[in-house]
């Protein structure tokens, strides 16, 4: 039967073999092997679809990820049309005039003056220019355009939007600014909106827009879209003529409808203290550039760079598991064309056809798999930004498909598939043509170099991660230079040394894979089946287990090293507020100019932070107040008035740095020169986190402090001292560093020991609360510095929105408020769950394939199995070990290397990570678990019914 199946496979052989004998060498015999090339793949479809789309699948992915980014990168178009439309520039003042100011050629916000001989530069006296308008050609036309918020009244209250006020609906804005619908408008009363606007306020066009503060109303007569801002946003659009009672800040800029500005006209504007933005400059930029401005240059090959990184990177690692599951499938494939190419053999074709004839099947189908997978990424990358575009016109500049990217990613799929066929082909060539002929169908055995050369690789690979690590950590402590290539080149060879360790696993794929044959040869009969099966056809099962172990190499080096510096980020971690708790920050207003805050502006300001923190629902309320250092304010000891005291908790010597050791300080936010915090008894738990005993608050009413910091606490008490007048700015200590022998330390103008309640609340801004009774004994003014609040529930996308917009509403001229909620550090969850799901996808995946194949090519071994009596149990029984044996040699090797990375840089950070903090059970569960949830898979699904025609001896 079988004979008479492949009778006119082998004719056409035959055929063709023999165009080889006749036609001689040359591109010849390179036509003749690619024509039968593409014969045997049109013959093997089922394997030639899975190679196609092993091949595809990467290629997708690498085309959409390309595509989606570089439609984020602006071409110099791009942007010019968001930010002119049609103008030809646009100018506005920024320096002072005639001291040299000058600006990058694209980058107008890059500005500066001239530098001394140390490379610095000072803000010149003298005011900055304020109408540009005086340093343009006479009668040249101008549209002035102001960019700015405002606090507008919506159906909820105030809210604040984004805010123009000028013609901004003048045509020769269009691409930065768009008529939707409606008229523009023709008097000092009419605005427009974007459209989001009049959902917001829940008006039609027609209707009228009103600013808050009584500053005006206007009827809106259309909409307008803004390239910048996305369709969600709300802004209005005001006449210029328009006071500016109830717009927030404001940057103007002159637009140029018509002048053209060379770079020679925008250097002679620098001089007047203009800077300006022109069309003909971005388009067409000078090379000729000072030495301050040339980081300024907008590299395109700097913002591709990271780009090309990511696809590398990704394409390596895909390229990796692709070569190895398609050289399975290739593998099988061949010892299916082994007749065929035999019978070719015997006509005339030479080991080289034999091999070109396999090795041309990989590229074919790798370039038709890589034109698939362009489709699929192209499309993909079309809906991925269809469905997450925002409206704004610089979320995407436009849908950029970068075409010479795609055809290296093409040429890169052509490389894969031809690169998956060579291990066959090499194979292939050295057939035995009788035996081929006869059928005869001999177990592989190993050779010895192999084995040997895989124990070598292996042992140097973990050998050069220890090392690494080791010289890594001794370089740490070392004075090298900070260029010296023995800081950076043993980092990575704790990376290549684990990818060594895989590499001699891979080597040695074959003698481990009989050495375990002879083991689960004792186990049972379908142990023995199934581990000699995969033995036998290491060219199928050697590449699926590396294919296997590359995707848990890189989960389990991803969740070690992340986990073990996610538990070191959470040992470190600085709480602006308790968990779960809502801090509002009182801070200097716009108008200030001292860095500091008027106290009757900051009581202001908690009253304002209060409202706004009862808004959002909180709950337990607390005022945290603090001295406030204003003797910085003075420019020398002698300025600083007698009566202005700053009262400091002293940090015990054996506490503080000595300068000549360590080279920097991180205070984690706490601030050691100002530690002392003024809170109310019944606010302490709110502030810190805690709860207190009621003998706790019992004593901290009667005086004593509670400290977070115990470094702070000697013998149970701490030591508050005060200085006074310029002592504050010359005489004080530093809570931080050691004293310089040369340094004046004055007498404290009083110092107060004072009882100490210690309380595991560190790392907050709270070092040490003192109840107000306290201060006010100790003559400590503080004025409110923060509130804080407890959240019954975390705040919604919406409810933090807002909360910021109630928050900058709140802000004035005299004080500003900032809101963070505190959620604490990061959990494993947010990518531990993720990351394991998207291996064991990938290793589910592999698997499929493997045993996919395995099955495949097992069914003569099937059928001869059922041939002899063996029962469906047995059979289901050899599927359940080969499962194990695939995907837990995979599992192990990946594992086994994985964590190899981790190790090496916890012995390299000398304490800071801790290979306690890797989840081993997780990790021992996966890599057990995954294995043998696979291998049960394997084993319910049901073998194929076996065809008793096809039988041959089990060897």
């Amino acid at each position: 039967m079988t004979g008479v199946l492949e009778a006119p496979v082998e004719a056409s052989v035959k055929q063709e073999a023999s165009a080889l004998r006749a036609r001689g060498g040359g591109w010849s015999r390179w036509r003749v092997a690619a024509l039968l090339a593409r014969r045997q793949v049109r013959r093997t479809r089922l394997s030639s679809l899975l190679i196609a789309t092993l091949v595809a699948l990467p290629i997708a992915a690498m085309s959409a990820y390309g595509i989606f980014a570089a439609s984020t990168l602006g071409a110099p178009e791009d942007r010019l049309r968001a930010e002119l439309g049609e103008m030809q520039a646009w100018v506005a003042p920024a320096g002072v005039p005639g001291e040299g100011f000058w600006q990058a050629p694209t980058q107008p916000q890059w500005t500066g003056y001239p530098a001394g001989d140390d490379g610095s530069w000072e803000l010149p006296d003298g005011p900055i220019a304020d109408d540009p308008t005086d340093a343009l050609p006479a009668g040249t036309e101008t549209v002035l355009l102001t960019s700015a918020s405002a606090r507008i009244e919506t159906r909820d209250g105030v809210g604040l939007v984004a805010a123009w006020t000028g013609d901004a609906w003048d045509p020769r804005f269009s691409g930065a600014f768009d008529i939707v619908d409606g008229e523009r408008p023709t008097s000092a009363t009419e605005a427009m909106v974007t459209p989001a606007t009049l959902e917001r306020l829940d008006v039609g066009i027609g209707e009228d827009l009103t600013l808050a503060d009584g500053a005006g109303t206007f009827e809106i007569v259309g909409t307008l879209d803004a390239a910048i801002l996305p369709d969600a946003a709300s802004a209005v659009f005001l006449p210029g003529t328009a006071e500016l009672r109830g717009v927030i800040g404001g940057e103007r800029r002159w637009y140029l409808p018509a002048l053209a500005l060379s770079w020679e006209g925008v250097q002679a504007l620098n001089e007047d203290g203009v800077v300006a933005y022109s069309r003909a400059v971005v388009l067409d930029p000078p090379t000729a550039l000072r030495e301050e401005v040339r980081g300024s240059v907008l590299d395109q090959w700097a913002s591709v760079w990271p780009i090309v990184l990511v696809i590398s990177a990704g394409g390596l690692f895909a390229a990796y598991v692709v070569v190895m599951l398609a050289g399975a499938a290739f593998a099988v494939t061949a010892r299916r064309q082994q007749r065929s190419l035999a019978v070719a053999a015997s006509v005339g074709a030479n080991r080289g056809d034999l091999s070109r004839i396999v090795l041309l099947q990989g590229t074919t189908l790798g370039a038709l798999g890589g034109l698939i997978g362009l489709i699929l990424g192209v499309g993909t990358a079309a809906l991925v930004v269809a469905l997450t575009a925002d409206g704004s016109a610089t979320q995407y500049w436009g849908f950029h498909v970068p075409w010479p990217g795609l055809a290296a990613i093409l040429v890169f799929a052509i490389v894969v598939g031809t690169a998956a066929a060579l291990v066959p082909a090499r194979t292939v060539a050295k057939t035995d043509v009788l035996r081929a002929l006869s059928g005869a169908r001999r177990p592989q055995k190993p050779g010895v170099a192999r084995p040997v050369w895989g124990s070598i690789v292996l042992v140097v690979g973990v050998a050069v991660t220890i090392a690494c690590a080791v010289v890594v950590a001794a370089v740490n402590v070392s004075d090298l230079p900070g260029d010296s290539p023995l800081r950076y080149i043993p980092a990575f060879g704790i990376v290549v040394g684990p990818i060594l360790t895989q590499v001699g696993i891979l080597m040695s794929g074959g003698w481990l894979l009989w050495m375990t044959s002879r083991i689960l040869s004792r186990v049972g009969l379908a142990a023995r089946i199934a581990s000699r099966d995969a033995a036998s056809n290491a060219g199928r099962t050697v590449p699926a287990f590396a294919a296997i172990a590359a995707t848990v190499f890189i989960g389990v080096f991803a969740v070690g090293q992340s986990s073990m510096q996610t538990a070191q980020n959470a040992r470190t971690w600085y709480y602006a507020a308790p968990p779960g708790s809502l801090s509002i920050n009182i801070w200097p207003g716009a108008a200030g100019t001292t860095g500091l805050i008027d106290p009757d502006a900051a009581e202001d300001g908690r009253a304002a932070a209060v409202d706004v923190a009862e808004d959002t629902g909180a709950t337990d309320l607390a005022v945290v107040a603090r001295q406030q250092p204003s003797h910085w304010n003075y420019g020398s000891p002698e300025e600083v008035p007698d009566e202005l005291t700053l009262a400091i908790a002293l940090l015990p010597p054996q506490h503080l740095l000595d300068p000549e050791r360590d080279d920097s300080f991180t205070s984690n936010g706490q601030d050691p020169d100002n530690p002392l915090s003024v809170v109310e008894p019944e606010d302490l738990e709110t502030v810190l986190g805690i709860t207190l005993t009621a003998g706790q608050r019992a004593a901290y009413r009667d005086g004593a402090a509670i400290v977070a910091d115990e470094r702070f606490v000697t013998d149970g008490e701490i030591s508050i001292a005060a200085w006074s007048g310029g002592d504050l700015i010359d005489g004080m200590p530093s809570n931080v560093w050691i004293p310089s022998s040369d340094r004046r330390i004055a007498d404290p103008a009083w110092t107060e020991q004072v009882d100490a309640i210690v309380v595991d609340a560190p790392r907050q801004p709270t070092a040490i609360a003192i109840a107000p009774a306290t201060a006010d004994r100790l003559g400590i003014a503080a004025v409110p510095e923060r509130v804080i609040a407890s959240l019954e529930a975390p705040l919604s996308t919406q409810e933090r929105d807002r909360l910021q917009a109630q928050v900058e509403l709140a802000s004035g001229e005299d004080f500003t408020l900032a809101q963070t909620v505190e959620a604490g550090p990061p959990s494993d969850a947010t990518w531990l769950v993720p990351l394991l799901s998207v291996v064991t996808v990938l290793v589910l995946g592999a698997s499929a394939v493997a045993l996919g194949l395995a099955r495949f090519e097992r069914r003569p071994d099937d059928a001869t199995l059922a041939g002899v009596g063996g029962t469906p149990v047995l059979r289901r029984n050899v599927g359940f070990w080969q499962g194990l044996i695939i995907a837990g040699f995979g599992t192990m090797a990946g594992a086994i290397a994985g964590i190899l990375p981790p190790i090496g840089f916890a012995i390299q950070s000398q304490g800071a990570l801790l290979l306690a903090d890797i989840p081993w059970q997780v990790l021992g569960a996966f890599c057990l678990g995954l294995p043998l949830a696979i291998a049960l898979v394997n084993w319910l699904v049901p073998p194929r019914h076996p065809d008793l025609t096809r039988r041959t001896a089990i060897t």
